[in-house]
């Protein structure tokens, strides 16, 4: 399939083998290899446990640092600034066995955010070498650099702060590359019909890995020492990157226990979709309206994503008294809604395609304004409940799980406008997409620095009119065919 060098296609038709009727031209009719058990099945469990570990790495210091640090140097005790009085408890007072550290606020911001730091550098070259070299590789060894990093965290923090912001930085430099290697992959294991359900379950891993780290860092710490949050979550990294280099290859063609029918109906599914220029169109990137859709909403929705990925365990602490133990399961309860809605929506967005014959482009900005105003209508709630613990926690539950739509939405419309560049293309939109997490959290305990209600319904404010802009953008500039400049032709290129 070939476009003229400037033109876009007139119309949201989906450009694929696979999709009936929707096309202006008749399309070849392909065997559907079915998915159970199938090489690219196992390939997105075994990535999803790759992203659990990703966030487990990531998230779990955001618990470990309450126990890390001294009470009285934390942020400023809110009895007398917030409403909300000490809550009953009938968990056993928490008994630290750590080491703790003389680290104030401003030192914890600066600790929290120095992941992104390094994490930033390396999503676009990360999206770049993955194209020309293929994923696999990549995203292992980001993966076990990260473990390798974690285990090194508690002698870092003993070393002293700048050691371990260097440790952090260096995560970050690591896990950089993951999602674009991922999504390298994805464009050439992926079937156009079966793109929401397979990317959908492997990059649930990511809110399943905060699911379980949460919870399981505050148990850690609570019956034991929080160096081993870093210790038992940093082997099991290195454990899943031994299984990775055996079982995964970067395409296909190259895997060695792939069934020929399976191999052969992702090859003729993907056929009309992938360009074999080796250049990389950057000038008509830049001009492109879709690719400029994605990285708003990507940046938007990751505003309220991080800001609350990294104080939320701050929130539930300080302006809803739960104590550490309690409070790792209930600041994991809406990454558990979350994830469950990302694969339920993965498999009712191919539904919607495949069954219903509803086009890509309608299905992606649907299930994108409900994953990003569903949230922010229920974040901007979560100011007003007051001392409710109930509603506060079912509030901020019921906003994290709609925003599970969103990987339905602009997080796979990648895949859909230029798959042969959609590694790149994912770097390009999560630098975008890193800033907030390098942004929002200090923003965020700036306007907190008593930790009242109050300052709170601020922080929830922003991020909603944020989320709500992202969602408006997407749904008026995002498409769902595959772009001119991501097929073979004449641009403006980059060698």
């Amino acid at each position: 399939m070939q476009y003229s060098e400037d033109s876009e296609p007139d119309n949201d038709y989906d450009v694929s083998p696979l999709l009936k009727e929707e096309g202006p031209q008749e399309l070849p009719v392909i065997t559907k290899s079915p998915l159970c058990c199938s090489t690219r099945y196992n390939l997105a469990v075994l990535a999803l446990f790759g992203f659990f570990m990703l966030y487990a790495l990531r998230v779990n210091l955001s618990v470990a640092l309450v126990d890390m640090v001294e009470r009285n140097t934390s942020i400023v005790d809110n009895s007398t600034t917030s409403t909300c009085p000490d809550r009953a408890s009938t968990i056993a007072p928490h008994k630290s066995k750590g080491k703790k550290y003389d680290w104030d606020a401003d030192t914890q911001g600066l600790i929290l955010g120095s992941f992104f730091y390094g994490y930033i550098l390396t999503q676009i070259p990360g999206g770049y070498f993955a194209r020309k070299f293929g994923g696999k590789y990549l995203m292992g060894f980001g993966i076990l650099g990260t473990a390798v990093f974690t285990l090194l965290t508690p002698i870092a923090a003993e070393l002293g702060v700048g050691y371990l912001v260097a440790v952090r930085a260096l995560e970050g430099l690591g896990e950089g590359v993951t999602f674009p290697a991922m999504h390298a992959m994805w464009a050439s294991w992926a079937p156009p019909l079966e793109r929401s359900r397979l990317l959908s379950v492997s990059y649930a891993g990511a809110q399943l890995g905060t699911v379980v780290s949460l919870p399981l860092s505050g148990l850690i710490c609570f019956h034991m020492d929080w160096i081993y949050v870093f210790y038992i979550f940093g082997a099991f990294g290195i454990i899943w990157f031994v299984l990775w280099m055996i079982i995964v290859s970067d395409t296909p063609e190259t895997h060695r226990t792939i069934s020929p029918s399976e191999r052969e109906y992702i090859i003729a599914s993907l056929q009309n979709q992938m360009s074999t220029q080796k250049s990389i169109p950057c000038g008509s990137m830049v001009k492109s309206l879709p690719l400029w859709a994605i990285i708003v909403a990507h940046f938007s929705y990751n505003w309220t994503f991080y800001t609350l990925l990294t104080l939320l365990p701050t929130y539930m602490k300080e302006i809803l008294r739960f104590n550490a133990q309690e409070n790792g399961f209930l600041s994991a309860l809406p990454y558990l809604g979350c994830w469950s809605c990302m694969i339920l929506t993965g498999l009712l967005a191919d539904y919607m395609r495949e069954k219903l014959n509803i086009s890509t482009v309608v299905v992606r900005k649907v299930f994108n304004s409900v994953g990003m105003i569903g949230p922010a209508i229920f974040l901007v709630a979560t100011g007003y409940v007051g001392c409710n613990y109930a509603l506060a926690v079912t509030f901020l539950t019921v906003s994290t799980t709609l925003g599970g739509f969103s990987m339905s939405g602009y997080n796979i419309n990648h895949l859909d406008i230029a798959p042969s560049f959609a590694g790149l293309l994912l770097g390009i939109t999560n630098t975008f997409a890193t800033i907030p997490g390098m942004v929002g959290p200090v923003v965020a305990k700036m306007l907190t620095p008593n930790n009242t209600v109050g300052e709170w319904q601020l922080v929830f404010y922003i991020s909603a009119a944020i989320d709500v802009f992202g969602a408006v953008f997407f749904a008026v500039f995002a498409s769902g065919t595959v772009q001119s400049w991501a097929v073979n032709g004449q641009h403006s290129h980059f060698n």
